[in-house]
C-alpha cells in the first residue's frame, strides 16, 4: 500500500467504465482512493478494474458489503484478493466468525466491517425488530468486528465519535454520509459536513455526488469541487 495524503474516497457509483475512468482522471489532484460497488463490479468484475488502474495508480475501495455464512465469504475473499484492493467491506452483522473468516483469508486487506447504514435510522431499524439506537447498534457492531480482526470500520458520521472512543487509535474509520453546506442530503439520513467527520475521528470519508454530479459541467468544474471540499478539511 502507497502512503494516502486525502482523506476523500470518492464513490464511483456508476456502471460506465469511461465515465469512471473519467472521474478518476478529473479528480487525480486532490483523490488517492475510490470506491468501487456493487453496481459497478456485478457489470464488469476484475477485468473493469484493471482498466480503472490502468487510467492511474489508486488505492482500492471494494465495497461488496459481503455478508454470508463463514466459508462462502472466506471463498469470496480469496476470489477477489488478487486485485489487491486496499479496503474490501464485510457486514458487520454477519458475525465474529464471518469477519474472523474473512481476515483469515486475506491478511494483507484490510477487512473493513459495514456497522449501519446511513440510509438507516432509529424507526428503520425498529421495523426490523432491533430495538436500539443507531449510535449503540454501530457502536456494538464495531466492537465485535475489531476484536474478530477488522481493520477498518464504516459508520456515520454520528457515530464517529463513540466508536473511535470504543476501537482506539488504530483501526481506520471510514464515514460515508458526508455532506458539504451546499450539497442536497439525497438519501442518507445522519449527515455531517466533511470537516466535521474528519474532526469527530473520521479517516477517510467517502463522498459521491457532491463531487460527481460537477462533472456534467466540465472535468475541471468536477477538478475544482473536488478541491475545494479537500481544502476545506485543513
Amino acid at each position: 500500500m502507497h502512503k494516502v495524503k486525502s482523506p476523500i474516497i470518492l464513490a464511483l457509483d456508476t456502471d460506465e467504465i469511461d465515465t469512471a475512468a473519467a472521474w478518476i482522471a478529473a479528480t487525480a489532484e486532490s483523490v488517492d482512493v475510490y470506491k468501487v460497488g456493487l453496481e459497478f463490479y456485478l457489470k464488469h468484475g476484475p477485468d473493469g478494474l484493471r482498466e480503472l488502474r490502468a487510467v492511474r495508480d489508486f488505492e482500492l475501495f471494494l465495497d461488496l458489503k459481503l455478508h454470508d455464512i463463514p466459508n462462502t465469504v472466506a471463498g469470496a475473499v480469496r476470489a477477489i484478493r488478487d486485485l489487491q484492493p486496499r479496503f474490501l467491506t464485510v457486514h458487520a452483522s454477519g458475525g465474529a466468525a464471518m469477519i474472523r473468516a474473512a481476515v483469515d483469508e486475506a491478511p494483507a486487506i484490510s477487512i473493513t466491517a459495514v456497522t449501519v447504514l446511513t440510509s438507516l435510522d432509529s424507526p428503520a431499524l425498529l421495523a426490523m425488530g432491533i430495538d436500539l439506537a443507531p449510535l449503540d447498534f454501530a457502536v456494538a457492531l464495531a466492537r465485535n468486528a475489531v476484536s474478530s480482526g477488522a481493520r477498518a470500520i464504516v459508520c456515520s458520521p454520528m457515530e464517529v465519535a463513540a466508536i473511535r472512543q470504543a476501537v482506539g487509535a488504530d483501526v481506520e474509520i471510514i464515514t460515508p454520509g458526508v455532506r458539504p453546506t451546499d450539497s442536497a442530503l439525497g438519501d442518507q439520513s445522519r449527515v455531517m459536513t466533511p470537516r466535521e467527520a474528519i474532526s469527530a475521528g473520521a479517516n477517510f470519508l467517502v463522498i459521491g455526488r457532491p463531487i460527481t454530479s460537477y462533472f456534467a459541467q466540465s472535468p475541471q468544474a468536477m477538478s475544482d469541487r473536488s478541491i475545494q471540499i479537500l481544502e476545506s478539511l485543513t
